[in-house]
């Protein structure tokens, strides 16, 4: 079978339905949502919204009460959320609670 075989494509991607996902494995992490922005303790770690046919993220290298570095993905299949969630969790757990 060929890579190209429709009996096996995956679904398309559906950036409304990956939005909804993201907002709750984010909120599984323990981050609280405000208006496509994800919080650590009051400070915003990261934020998404729907973009055409993906999904536009982001998340900070460190936590900061004054301007964030932002690191900007655009997100176009399960994988890259996937790969953007794993990520983030990774950043989290390196955090401690000085860098808030």
């Amino acid at each position: 079978m060929s890579q190209e075989d429709p009996e096996f494509a995956p679904p398309p991607f559906n950036p409304d339905e990956a939005l909804q996902r993201l907002k709750r494995e984010l909120r599984d992490a323990g981050l609280t949502e405000r208006e496509g922005r994800f919080e650590r303790r009051g400070l915003i770690v990261a934020k998404a919204a729907v973009a055409g046919r993906a999904l536009e993220a982001a998340s900070v290298k460190r936590p900061s009460r004054s301007s964030p570095e932002w690191q900007a993905r655009a997100l176009k299949s399960s994988a890259d959320v996937r790969d953007f969630v794993a990520d983030l969790k990774k950043k989290l757990s390196t955090w401690s609670d000085r860098d808030d």
